[in-house]
């Protein structure tokens, strides 16, 4: 088997799906890449048996078909060390020797029997779901909402993104039970409703290979598993088994005080003050009255203190509510909007935060952050 290939094209690729491959696989043909070659096409797949990615890269020079497993580090790090040239791979299917030759030199390598590496799993026909939907919008999902999942090993159904598909929108959920994310798409619709739990590393692996994306992303599922399949990536997920809590019910309904604020200079002040305050607990306080918002942290071991006065909108009563300032500031900076609406009932309960105003009509973004104890 026998193949020609750009050192950059093939880095590249390789870099793109390597982040799948785990630093302590049970299996050792996991730390290999599966390459396969059928028709002129270049097949290389990554696996932690978890999550799979495969990658397709179109070759001119080829001769015979077949697959071997090759080490991932020696591949990915010597593919590092070359300038831009064509590599010519020479394999031996039968005692699994490869080598890789350039315009000045020869590298050889030991790969492994391609036919050990992990079988795909398939979808169930008779529980399948499928979507095709713009690559930007399933980005947009992902960056949205991936900050707010938790790291829980009690409740693993909270390390996943929960992503619904209804008849006249699709909604990506994720809370961590201090915060929440409800991201939700108008102008992406399912022929049916279903449901299904996205762990967080495949989501992060989707976040890096979507942005080079132009055409659609088709999403395919049953209970078990998820389909990712761009033009030249595929991700095959496990997904997280079990029902997400009832996020709705926990979004207040009503909340008469509503606060509109320049995002960055509420993001700015805080990241000043927020250094002042208890290391243990990271709290600040909102003094909101008339229509100025005061800022304050104190840290009495140290007897450090700190507090900045914004000019804001304010209609409600008069309030003083405490928050967790480093979850504050990463939901302050994960909504895009100039200026921010918050939306408040009483000092012990969740504050909501929109975008003041809609950058894009079918796009439905809340933000939930439940408020810390002040202690008087």
């Amino acid at each position: 088997m026998k193949f020609v290939i750009s050192s950059t094209a093939l880095l590249s690729h390789l870099q793109a799906i390597s982040r799948v491959i785990s630093n302590k696989n049970t299996l050792p043909i996991l730390d290999n890449f599966l390459f396969k070659i059928s028709k002129k096409e270049l097949k290389i797949t990554a696996s932690d048996l978890e999550t799979t990615l495969i990658t397709t890269i179109q070759l001119e020079n080829v001769t015979d078909e077949g697959g071997i497993a090759i080490p991932a580090r020696i591949l990915t790090d010597t593919l590092k060390e070359f300038p831009d040239q064509p590599l010519t791979f020479d394999i031996n299917t039968d005692t699994f020797g490869i080598v890789i030759t350039t315009e000045n030199g020869k590298y050889n390598i030991v790969g492994q029997n391609g036919e050990d590496f992990p079988q795909l799993p398939a979808i169930k026909a008779d529980q399948k779901n499928s979507i095709q939907l713009p690559a930007n919008v399933l980005l947009s999902g992902i960056t949205k909402t991936l900050f707010a999942t938790a790291d829980d090993e009690l409740r693993p159904v909270m390390n996943g993104i929960f992503i619904e598909l209804f008849t006249d929108n699709m909604t990506f959920v994720a809370s961590d039970a201090h915060k929440l994310v409800r991201y939700r798409r108008l102008d992406v619709k399912a022929e049916q409703e279903a449901s299904f739990i996205l762990p967080k590393k495949p989501a992060s692996l989707l976040k890096a290979i979507l942005p080079k994306e132009q055409n659609e992303v088709l999403i395919e599922f049953d209970d078990k598993n998820a389909f990712f399949t761009l033009a030249e990536y595929k991700l095959v997920s496990r997904l997280v088994e079990g029902n997400y809590p009832s996020y709705n019910s926990v979004i207040p309904t009503n909340n008469p005080n509503k606060l509109t604020i320049d995002r960055l200079e509420l993001y700015n002040a805080l990241k000043r003050v927020a250094l002042f305050s208890n290391q243990a607990s990271n709290l600040v306080k909102l003094d909101l009255k008339g229509n100025q918002l005061n800022v304050s942290a104190q840290d009495i071991d140290f007897s450090i203190s700190a507090n900045e006065r914004l000019n804001c909108q304010y209609e409600g009563d008069d309030m003083e509510i405490g928050f967790k300032s480093s979850f504050l500031i990463e939901i302050l900076s994960n909504l895009s909007s100039t200026d921010i609406l918050m939306e408040l009932s009483d000092p012990s309960r969740a504050g909501i935060l929109f975008p003041a105003e809609k950058e894009n009509e079918d796009e439905n973004v809340l933000m939930l952050l439940m408020p810390m104890m002040i202690n008087v």
